[in-house]
């Protein structure tokens, strides 16, 4: 089954996701920018979430699930 050619789906799982991921990572960089260390972790955190999203999508793309 091609899941990557359904809108919806394409929608909730992957578009939804990335714009919280791109959220964490701009919310860190505003910290870090206002010299606060615990913009850090939302950085990497947020990256961690569009790595996995990225994977997912690559995955669900080559029929591996």
């Amino acid at each position: 089954m091609n899941y990557t050619s359904d809108p919806q789906f394409l929608i909730m799982i992957f578009i939804l996701p990335g714009l919280f991921g791109f959220t964490l990572v701009g919310e860190g960089i505003g910290k870090v920018v206002n010299y606060d260390p615990r913009g850090w972790i939302s950085v990497t955190v947020g990256n961690c979430f569009l790595i996995i999203i990225i994977l997912a999508y690559l995955m669900l793309n080559s029929n591996l699930i």
